[in-house]
C-alpha cells in the first residue's frame, strides 16, 4: 500500500514539475530580445543556388530580420511564408531556439534537366516538374535541346529527367537530350561518339536495359566508335548505323 501511495506522490511531483518547466521555458523567451539567427541551408554542396547572405540581406529589404526583435513578437509561420515564394527555395522551417535565436532551415529546390529550347526559353524542371529559373551557378544536369514547350518538359520529360535521377550511370553518361519535331528523344552521351535514339518517351527500363547490355557484350568488343546511331526504339531489338568511311 505504502508503495502505490510513494509511486501516486512521485507521478504527482512529475506532472507539477513538467508544468512549471513548459511554463517557464514558453514564457521567458517572449519578453527576451533575439540575438541572432541560427541559419542552415541544405544541399549547399551540390547546389549552392542561395547563399546565407542573400537570407539576410531577403529579410533586410522586408523588414522581417528577428534579430533585436522580442521573442514573443516574432512570427515564424510568416518568416517561412516569405521565404518560400524565392524562386529558388523549395522549403523554410522557421523556430525559436533556446538560446534566444530564431533557428531557420532552408532547403533549396533540385534541378533535373536544363531547357534551352529552339523558342528561346531557357529553364530548369525540377523534382517537383516545377519550372525553376536559372541561378547564378549551374548544375551538374542532362541539356535538352530541340522541339520543347513547358507542357512537354513537366510531363514526359518530367518523368526521364526523374529516371536519371534515380539511375546515377545514365545520369552521368547522357549529357545532351535533344527532342525532334515529332517528339522523339534522341541522347547525346558522354562516352562514345554516336547518338542514342529512344523513340518516343517512355520504357526506359526496357530501352536502357537493353543499351546497357549492347554496351558491355557489343560495344567494348567492337568499340565505342564503330555506329554513328543506336536505335532502342523498337521492343526486343538494337538497330544500328555504321559510321560512313
Amino acid at each position: 500500500m505504502l508503495k502505490k501511495i510513494f509511486i501516486f506522490l512521485f507521478l504527482i511531483l512529475i506532472s507539477v514539475y513538467l508544468v512549471i518547466a513548459v511554463t517557464v521555458f514558453n514564457g521567458k523567451p517572449n519578453v527576451e530580445t533575439c540575438t541572432g539567427m541560427e541559419l542552415v541551408i541544405n544541399d549547399s554542396i551540390d547546389y549552392g543556388f542561395i547563399s546565407k547572405r542573400e537570407i539576410l540581406k531577403l529579410l533586410n529589404s522586408k523588414k522581417m530580420s528577428p534579430i533585436g526583435k522580442q521573442i514573443g513578437e516574432i512570427n515564424t509561420r510568416q518568416l517561412e511564408d516569405e521565404l518560400r515564394k524565392h524562386p529558388l527555395i523549395g522549403n523554410a522551417e522557421c523556430y525559436r531556439t533556446s538560446n534566444n535565436c530564431i533557428g531557420i532551415e532552408i532547403t533549396q529546390r533540385i534541378p533535373i534537366l536544363r531547357i534551352m529550347a529552339n523558342n528561346g526559353e531557357n529553364y530548369y524542371i525540377d523534382d517537383k516538374a516545377h519550372t525553376m529559373p536559372i541561378p547564378n551557378s549551374a548544375a551538374n544536369v542532362a541539356v535538352v535541346t530541340g522541339y520543347v514547350d513547358k507542357s512537354f518538359a513537366t510531363k514526359e520529360l518530367y518523368e526521364f529527367g526523374m529516371y536519371l535521377q534515380k539511375n546515377p550511370l545514365w545520369k552521368a553518361q547522357i549529357q545532351q537530350i535533344n527532342i525532334t519535331f515529332t517528339k522523339e528523344l534522341e541522347l547525346v552521351p558522354q562516352v562514345g561518339n554516336h547518338i542514342i535514339f529512344l523513340g518516343k518517351p517512355g520504357n526506359y527500363e526496357n530501352k536502357f536495359e537493353r543499351l546497357k547490355t549492347f554496351y558491355k557484350k557489343g560495344l567494348n568488343e567492337i568499340g565505342w566508335n564503330k555506329y554513328s546511331r543506336i536505335s532502342l526504339e523498337f521492343n526486343n531489338q538494337i538497330i544500328c548505323t555504321k559510321k560512313e568511311k
